[in-house]
């Protein structure tokens, strides 16, 4: 009797341990071929996110090289900081940027907060006096003494949003 009941253990032992391997075998084989959907998935994503950034800096000076050799006499990426520099030194006058092209409405004053220097020529700039936003498009010159004057093209105020 004791001889059978550990036949029998041994048999549902083994019967257990059979099942086990294969449901987890298995799982494993459906976990790797899952993830590797995912990571192509992913990597496809990656691609399109990369190729859709390449496509948004075509129209920068960082990836332009048309524009870059406009710059050959300068280091570009040096040149770059001292753009930025220079357009948001404006920012410190009392009456605001020059460079939105906007009077002060109240008691703050338009500054630039963001600019995209799109080329060897154009820069653009988006402002605001913490109440109203706007945009404006600016042509910049590197003179031969390496200062860097600006003019303002055109600029557009958004209305002012009421939520």
């Amino acid at each position: 009797m004791k001889r059978q009941l550990y036949l029998y253990l041994f048999i549902l032992s083994a019967l257990i341990t059979a099942f086990t391997y294969m449901y987890f075998s298995k799982a494993l084989a459906f976990e790797k071929s899952n993830n590797a959907v995912v990571v192509k998935n992913f990597k496809d994503s990656i691609t399109q996110i990369v190729t859709r950034l390449d496509d948004a800096d075509h129209f920068s000076l960082e990836k332009n090289e048309n524009a870059r050799d406009y710059f050959a006499d300068y280091d570009v990426p040096k040149l770059l900081p001292q753009i930025r520099e220079s357009l948001l030194a404006y920012n410190d006058s009392p009456k605001g940027n020059i460079y939105t092209g906007q009077e002060k409405l109240g008691e703050q004053k338009f500054i630039i907060s963001k600019m995209k220097i799109l080329n060897h020529r154009w820069i653009i700039a988006e402002y605001s006096d913490g109440q109203y936003w706007g945009e404006s498009l600016l042509k910049y010159f590197v003179e031969k003494d390496g200062k860097i004057t600006f003019q303002l093209m055109d600029s557009f105020l958004y209305p002012k949003q009421q939520y």
